[in-house]
């Protein structure tokens, strides 16, 4: 889930090299507007102010700035980042960048560079300054609706357990050669990413997976990163917030598949979306599938448990044995995606597929907390349709009993997916829990409305729930010896938004409290 930055959950001493090579913000000015192999000189460039500083940095938040940074000021939907240059220039920004209207919003005298579109130029201006990191590193771009996180997980993971320095960065967090860096959006804005590609390739990293949401290629976030593997899993409804309809978010990702974005692509012709990308992609293509169809890569074999899933890769020229430590047909799909991708980078198959072997799961990806309790319990971060159908039918089978799930929807989102996320729930779960997910600054009563609109005419027992932690204590006391109660929404996420504020909250851990309440009611009496 994209959403806005929060400078405080991040680390700026983590995201940025040590070793720095100073420019001039007149030399930053000077190649903008001059051709060359990088790009095509920005045109209406101005220099105002002495621009005969150092420039070691770049950053975008005031929250972030270092001293020797150059200091990106761009306009926004409610305010201009110039309006906060007075603090960006306190806490030690050396210079700004910004469009012609934030110059006037500047304190007298500020070294600035002006051009007409700011963030047009700021993921490649980035690259420059950090030297161009990505070039040096084996870079692999995963887009889709969904199975972007375990996909790259997976991958990274592999990696490191087969002995790649590998760093991944995506909706989880970022992983650089085994260490955790706290960043917040789903691709990170481009002066934090080329910050990171520098640190990535100060640590020796060989091979960096990451997330690349529609978002951050419509607000340019990796301008400046040419991947050379871009991977395309799927697409459902969702972020129809953002994008017009569905073809303008498809038209979104299939923009990562031009030679300014990508040197070659992966595509899943399992999806209809995924076979459409071969139309309109620009770079070589290869293509995989996990369902019997006619593919360069292919999973054959397939034996799914509710461990995981075993299953022959089939590419050209290869022909090795696979698994999956994550349950679900959609996960074998991942899996395959992930050793295809790392293929065609030019890293050996089997030893990524051995790898993946033996590695566990992905953080709120059908995450099982086992707390002493009779039944299956999962966490699992479905927030959108075509996720909580997938996840559901994956369950179904693994019990007998009934399956309850708890579910709701975000606020400040696509509105028109709550009543679709309540239809699916009612028609493939026995008991249906309703309650808040992050309301954010929406009527937590008005979102949970749509989606119980949604349920109604489904043969599931159907209760609304309003306080989260209730909600979950409900399903534990509901589930019998056996059954399967699936906590949907949330998955790694560790606060919950109400009214702007984010209070601690994590399904994972609250859903472990409750079965340990629930369970020493029961033996003290208090409990049915």
């Amino acid at each position: 889930m994209d959403q806005s930055a929060d400078p405080s959950r991040q680390d700026p001493a983590a995201t940025r090299p040590r070793t720095v090579h100073p420019t001039s913000a007149a030399a930053l000015a000077d190649w903008l507007s001059r051709p060359g192999a990088d790009a095509a000189p920005t045109v209406g460039v101005t220099r105002h102010g002495d621009l005969d500083v150092a420039v070691t940095g770049i950053s975008l938040s005031t929250a972030r700035v270092r001293p020797g940074d150059l200091y990106a000021a761009l306009p926004g939907t409610r305010a201009h980042g110039a309006d906060h240059a007075a603090r960006a220039l306190a806490a030690g920004a050396v210079a700004v960048l910004t469009d012609p209207a934030g110059l006037d919003r500047l304190p007298s005298g500020t070294p600035a560079i002006v051009v007409p579109e700011p963030r047009r130029v700021l993921g490649r201006l980035a690259a420059h300054v950090y030297g161009d990191p990505a070039a040096d590193l084996r870079v692999i771009g995963v887009t889709g609706t969904q199975g972007k996180t375990t996909t790259t997980r997976v991958l990274e993971q592999g990696l490191t357990a087969s002995g790649v320095t590998s760093a991944v960065i995506g909706t989880v967090g970022t992983r650089i050669a085994g260490e955790d860096v706290r960043t917040q959006l789903t691709t990170p804005e481009a002066p934090d990413l080329h910050g990171l590609f520098a640190v990535m390739r100060e640590r020796g990293v060989d091979t960096c997976a990451m997330e690349v949401s529609s978002h951050a290629l419509v607000l340019g976030r990796v301008d400046g990163v040419v991947f050379d593997v871009a991977t395309f899993l799927n697409l459902g409804r969702d972020h129809l917030d953002f994008h017009a309809d569905l073809d303008d978010y498809f038209a979104a990702k299939a923009s990562l598949f031009t030679p300014q974005r990508a040197a070659r692509g992966l595509t899943n012709v399992d999806d209809e979306f995924g076979r459409r990308l071969l139309d309109v992609a620009t770079v070589p293509m290869s293509t995989y599938s996990s369902r019997g169809a006619d593919a360069d890569w292919r999973a054959v074999d397939v034996d799914l448990t509710a461990a995981g899933a075993t299953f022959t890769v089939v590419g050209p020229g290869v022909e090795l044995a696979a698994s999956v430590g994550i349950p679900g047909e959609f996960n074998v799909s991942n899996a395959l995606a992930a050793i295809a991708s790392a293929a065609l980078a030019g890293l050996d198959p089997r030893v990524v597929a051995d790898g993946i072997t033996r590695v566990g799961g992905v953080p709120g990806r059908l995450e099982q907390v086992a707390a002493g309790q009779d039944h299956t319990l999962v966490v699992d971060y479905a927030h959108k349709p075509d996720a909580l159908e997938a996840v559901l039918a994956t369950l179904r089978p693994l019990t007998d009993g009934q399956v309850v799930v708890v579910v709701g929807a975000g606020g400040d989102r696509d509105t028109t997916k709550r009543p679709v996320m309540g239809e699916i729930a009612a028609r493939l779960a026995d008991v249906v829990i309703v309650t808040d997910d992050n309301p954010r600054t929406e009527d937590p009563a008005a979102i949970r409305a749509a989606v119980l609109a949604g349920t109604r005419g489904g043969s599931a027992e159907v209760l609304e729930v309003g306080d989260r932690r209730l909600a979950i204590r409900e399903a534990v006391r509901r589930a019998r010896p056996g059954d399967v109660v699936l906590v949907a929404g949330k998955g790694h996420e560790s606060g919950q938004e109400v009214d702007g504020v984010v209070h601690p909250f994590d399904d994972r851990r609250v859903a472990a409290e409750e079965v340990r309440a629930v369970r020493a009611e029961r033996e003290s009496g208090g409990g049915a």
